[in-house]
């Protein structure tokens, strides 16, 4: 392997992953241009379709390549290429779907002429369907057992999450329950402490600490083809894995050295492991121009909920 590791460099990440011996990578995360005309730093967001899935099974050819026989891919991409991007990946390449999860979130892309995008597709993909980590005791929720019903039979651990993921639950208090399924993780909206400002697609820290808690164990090596504002880098060390990252952005890669730098492994997560009671309901909020309301107590009575803490 000639690309150090614990390290983001400033290469494309084909021929950064060329340099990679094979089976030497046990997680990978990758968010690419969704080629939807994004205006990023140096990237051309705008090929045509033909074009752009080519680039798609280059890359994704490296990451099979790259990836141990037990590793596992988990891919984030928008509508236009989900379906395209799970048949490449299973018929193309041979990796078997574990989960297709949809990550709901509010806040999303406002649009004119069709309704408001609002998720996006994360894809759990494994190399070998029978021998591949899935830490289950890492993301357990509590199950509607303990919670509603009290019932003694319930496994005190809980139970796995399902596989649709949303933002803001405490909007439909009776809409969406810790058993139900929904993963609730706060977006990176330009107001939060966690935004860095130099990437307009920051994914949330608790959303990558589930992948990562789950798909791989402390020691073992993460990559992340397009690191971006380097969020999948800066979980991973705070999970105390080791971590690998490629990015065509100097401006980017400067950011993202910073953001490691103040890291130490252990650190917790960026974000509200408990979205539910880390901000008001929509209702409670003000209107523009209103004065601040009084701030009320937290309901401290609301089970917590140990497995969305990543």
């Amino acid at each position: 392997m000639s690309a150090a590791i614990n390290n983001v460099h400033n290469i494309d990440c084909i021929e950064g992953m060329q340099s990679l011996a094979t089976g030497s990578v046990d997680l990978v995360f990758a968010d690419p241009p969704f080629n939807i005309g994004y205006d990023y730093d140096v990237y051309q967001d705008n090929l045509e379709s033909d074009d752009y899935l080519k680039w798609t099974s280059r890359w994704i050819e490296q990451v099979v390549r790259v990836l141990k026989d037990n590793g596992t891919f988990w891919l984030a991409i928008g509508d236009e290429y989900a379906a395209e991007m799970k048949v490449l990946m299973q018929r193309e390449f041979g990796l078997t779907c574990r989960s297709w999860v949809i990550w709901y979130y509010t806040f999303g892309v406002n649009c004119k002429r069709k309704f408001n995008r609002s998720h996006a597709h994360l894809f759990h993909m494994v190399k070998d369907s029978k021998q591949f980590t899935f830490n289950t005791s890492e993301i357990r929720v509590p199950s509607a057992r303990q919670l509603v019903y009290g019932d003694k039979r319930a496994n005190p651990k809980g139970r796995l999450p399902d596989d649709t993921w949303v933002l803001r639950p405490q909007d439909l208090p009776t809409g969406f329950t810790a058993d139900d399924d929904t993963w609730y993780f706060p977006r990176v909206a330009g107001t939060f402490k966690e935004r860095l400002g130099v990437h307009g697609c920051q994914m949330p820290e608790q959303l990558l600490g589930r992948i990562i808690r789950a798909s791989s164990d402390p020691g073992e090596l993460v990559m992340d083809p397009f690191t971006g504002s380097g969020t999948t880098l800066a979980v991973a060390k705070k999970l105390q894995r080791d971590y690998l990252g490629f990015e065509l952005s100097e401006q980017y890669i400067d950011a993202v050295e910073n953001r490691l730098q103040q890291i130490t492994p252990g650190d917790d997560l960026d974000g509200a492991p408990e979205p539910q009671i880390s901000a008001p309901a929509t209702a409670n909020g003000r209107q523009l121009g209103s004065k601040p309301k009084k701030k009320t107590p937290v309901n401290t009575d609301q089970p917590s909920l140990p497995g969305l803490d990543v």
